[in-house]
């Protein structure tokens, strides 16, 4: 059987569109404050579709978002913030399981992230009262005047959630497209059953994450320092080991 042949190199074309995608990318950053401006719901909307063509497993599509603007950002807002003041460990119940720990690499890489984030605003390292007001932030919604509650189905399971990450990964990616800024805020998921209360949200829907999201505040120091990422080389295992790159030149 003949088998077709196609290109073996990406086209000018192709090769303009992933640096189209790198430069997206590139951009992207979690915004920790925001004017207080409305972003428009037609552009909401378009951002949203475009992530919604993200793949998911057999096309479950299993996302779902409930988005506040207004006075239900600002009454979510409150009722996040008192429910962050009361401090119980026994009210943070998220739907899916946090990390039990973060080692070696992992915690080096969260370690270094926080680190920048506190010279940023100035917060001297070791000032636990300094630290505590900066992560309170999360329960401000960093100031912006949306945030969307991304949900999947339960009995979906961890693949649900694994879809509706690709999703959120697309959407953070649409609102750079449009110049509306974002952060993923898995800190929100911590009070999941309050959260499901607030909005009505089903049993059967878990609560995956929270997007802040907004027009960034460039003048804002908390939004002055950017995230280093591992190269290729670093993420890629090839097989046979050694058949590198070195192997085909």
């Amino acid at each position: 059987m003949a088998m077709s042949t196609g290109p073996t190199t990406p086209s000018p074309v192709a090769l303009d569109e992933l640096e189209v995608l790198r430069g997206l990318l590139t951009r992207r950053h979690s915004v920790r404050a925001y004017r207080p401006d409305p972003v428009p719901q037609e552009l909401i909307l378009e951002a949203v579709g475009v992530a919604a063509r993200a793949p998911s497993w057999c096309n479950v599509q299993p996302w779902r978002l409930h988005v506040t603007e207004g006075d239900g950002t600002e009454q979510f807002r409150a009722t996040l913030a008192a429910e962050f003041a009361m401090g119980g460990a026994s009210s943070k119940q998220p739907d899916f399981p946090f990390p039990t720990a973060y080692t070696d690499v992992y915690r080096e890489r969260r370690f270094e992230t926080a680190m920048r984030l506190y010279d940023a605003v100035g917060v001297p390292r070791g000032n636990r009262a300094a630290s505590a007001r900066q992560t309170a932030q999360n329960f401000n919604l960093f100031g912006a005047p949306h945030v969307a509650i991304l949900t999947s189905e339960a009995n979906l399971g961890v693949y649900g959630a694994v879809d509706c990450g690709l999703f959120l990964g697309s959407l953070l990616v649409a609102f750079e497209a449009v110049g509306v800024a974002a952060i993923a805020q898995a800190a929100i998921a911590l009070y999941s059953p309050r959260v499901r209360e607030y909005f009505d949200i089903p049993d059967t829907r878990l609560v995956v994450c929270a997007i802040s999201f907004g027009w960034e505040d460039t003048g804002h120091p908390a939004n002055n320092f950017r995230t280093d990422r591992v190269t290729a080389d670093e993420i890629v295992a090839w097989h046979p080991p050694g058949a590198g790159l070195s192997d085909k030149v």
